[in-house]
């Protein structure tokens, strides 16, 4: 079945952007600190300088966990301040220096910002001193190669507890090639999250997602099943 004349827009919106353009252009000539390039030339084109509508929405309606979050490549933090509650203290894990900075800034006037911290440190290689109740995913697996997507999901078994849940706001879901944002789909997540152990309790489209992302996202809720969870 053809695409219908939205979605190829919105395939094109990722192909035909300047800025996506220059920032992959930089992460394939900064193969080493090229995240770091990125902030320094201010081509951030993931943050949308306000927390996902959606996170929110779940955090006032009280629908997330309590007790400790992680949101990996928090960038500013906007959605790591927007979680922050006296009943759930977040940790932003970010790779960059500046981002870090402008995360700390942000939050160092907020009424709940002694309910969030803020680490620069490598996903993949970071050993948390506690697990977490809740791990919140939007634009970090998109910004993987594809390659090292198994190795996120068994870094989100490690750090998460046994009856801790993952949510993934999943997006780009589109046909483009190439990336940085690496192209994504339900199936993508399932692949890897499956053999972890996990499965979705619920996938519904985003219909709070910000206008130029309309129709490119989905939130997934990952719990994992009783038998993985006393393994």
């Amino acid at each position: 079945m053809g695409k219908n004349r939205e979605e190829v827009e919105n395939d094109n919106v990722i192909k035909s952007h300047p800025r996506v353009n220059k920032l992959q252009q930089l992460m394939h000539i900064e193969s080493s600190g090229g995240w770091e390039k990125c902030w320094e030339e201010g081509l951030t084109p993931w943050d949308i300088g306000q927390p996902a509508p959606i996170i929110v929405h779940l955090h006032q309606s009280g629908a997330l966990p309590k007790g400790r979050a992680l949101v990996p490549g928090c960038g500013t933090g906007y959605d790591v301040v927007a979680m922050a509650s006296p009943e759930r203290y977040v940790v932003g894990l970010e790779i960059s220096d500046i981002a870090i900075k402008k995360a700390e800034e942000l939050s160092s006037s907020l009424p709940n910002a002694k309910f969030v911290s803020f680490l620069k440190a490598d996903f993949f290689t970071w050993c948390p001193t506690e697990l977490f109740d809740l791990i919140f995913d939007y634009t970090f697996f998109c910004a993987i190669e594809p390659e090292m997507r198994a190795a996120w999901a068994q870094k989100i078994k490690d750090f998460l507890k046994p009856d801790g849940e993952l949510i993934t706001l999943m997006f780009p879901i589109s046909d483009h090639v190439g990336g940085p944002p690496y192209k994504v789909s339900v199936s993508d997540y399932e692949e890897v999250l499956h053999p972890m152990g996990f499965q979705a309790t619920s996938i519904v489209d985003n219909k709070l997602a910000i206008g130029p992302r309309k129709g490119r996202e989905k939130l997934g809720r990952w719990k994992r099943s009783v038998r993985h969870s006393l393994l």
